[in-house]
């Protein structure tokens, strides 16, 4: 197996900010060996990360982004892996999106040499957007709705069956609502039981038992038939932020983001990002700086999502940040991929 070494230039973004804000953000271009579009991400450390996307890609670095290895599954290249979960080099998850039979998740627990498919989608109208996961065997999925009525897979024995949450026990979704599968990150967990999911009408779903039941509340996100929430994170029980705007408008800033401190019961608008946002993440498990991401750019913020600083980069459709740590990464189309550096 063949491995493509990175660019040894680094490229140090340096930003010009109010003194208590994070110097800046050191973007490392990386060569991925691969020209399809990456929009799943997972960092288990600041040496291993898991990418996936368009044609079937799933890739795994050990090396912190020197070298990145394809871990394909057979008979796969026509799916689209918009998002992957790992907890090591060993341990992944990988979900594919579209209707009926696309809708796949797989599991491999020997680095990709294997995979075995775990949820197997035979509902024509089902179609799987993202994953999230409280540890190694709970977890859950989330598909567009169907007839009127979320649907939310659930899995407590590592993925061995998935289980869909009685739609009685979610409410009602609103004509054609969903979740965009853009960048793997319009599911969050925390804790032991806490769930939210980000939709398509500028709602957020919000479930304190592992998915059992479900509550949902209105934001103030612009909506429209290419705008909405793409991505949500919390850093604890209390405080979370959302992203997104209109992904055909990927320059236009308008009512794009949102913040909350009591769970997810409510929200309040916030400026500040220049663009169309897919993907927002913590550094340092929520102790250090929030970045958001998208295809026309980045963007930093010191106090919880509130205020937003502009970050000099190219622009990217995901990012995933390791645990406990300060490095990220983040990727895009024609299989763009760039480590990155948060400094506090």
């Amino acid at each position: 197996m063949q491995r493509v070494r990175a660019p040894a230039l680094i490229f140090a973004l340096v930003l010009s900010l109010p003194a208590g804000v994070p110097r800046g953000v050191d973007w490392q271009p990386q060569t991925s060996g691969v020209k399809a579009r990456i929009r799943g991400l997972s960092a288990v450390s600041a040496r291993v990360a898991w990418a996936s996307g368009a044609n079937g890609t799933i890739l795994r670095t050990l090396d912190g982004g020197t070298t990145w290895q394809p871990r394909t599954i057979p008979a796969t290249t026509a799916l689209d892996f918009r998002d992957i979960d790992a907890f090591s080099e060993r341990l992944a998850y990988a979900l594919s999106i579209g209707p009926g039979e696309s809708s796949r998740i797989y599991k491999t627990t020997d680095g990709g040499e294997h995979w075995d498919l775990q949820f197997a989608n035979l509902d024509p109208k089902v179609f799987l957007d993202s994953m999230a996961f409280w540890d190694a065997g709970r977890g859950m999925a989330f598909s567009d709705s169907v007839d009127g009525r979320f649907v939310v897979f659930t899995t407590t024995d590592a993925g061995r069956t998935w289980s869909r949450v009685v739609p009685d026990r979610l409410p009602a979704a609103l004509d054609g609502e969903g979740a965009y599968a853009a960048s793997g990150t319009n599911v969050a967990v925390s804790g032991r039981a806490l769930a939210w999911i980000g939709t398509t009408a500028g709602r957020v779903l919000r479930s304190a038992d592992a998915g059992k039941t479900w509550t949902v509340a209105q934001t103030p996100l612009h909506t429209g038939k290419s705008a909405g929430i793409f991505s949500i994170v919390f850093r604890n029980a209390s405080d979370g932020i959302i992203v997104g705007g209109d992904f055909n408008r990927p320059d236009e800033a308008v009512d794009n983001a949102a913040v909350t401190s009591d769970g997810g019961a409510t929200w309040t608008l916030v400026k500040g990002l220049r663009g169309y946002r897919s993907v927002v993440a913590w550094s340092r498990d929520g102790r250090g700086p929030a970045i958001a991401v998208g295809p026309s750019g980045s963007d930093l913020s010191i106090d919880n999502g509130r205020t937003w600083s502009p970050v000099a980069s190219e622009g990217y459709d995901t990012l995933s940040v390791a645990p406990h740590a300060s490095i990220a990464w983040a990727a895009g189309e024609n299989g763009r991929i760039a480590k990155l550096t948060i400094h506090d």
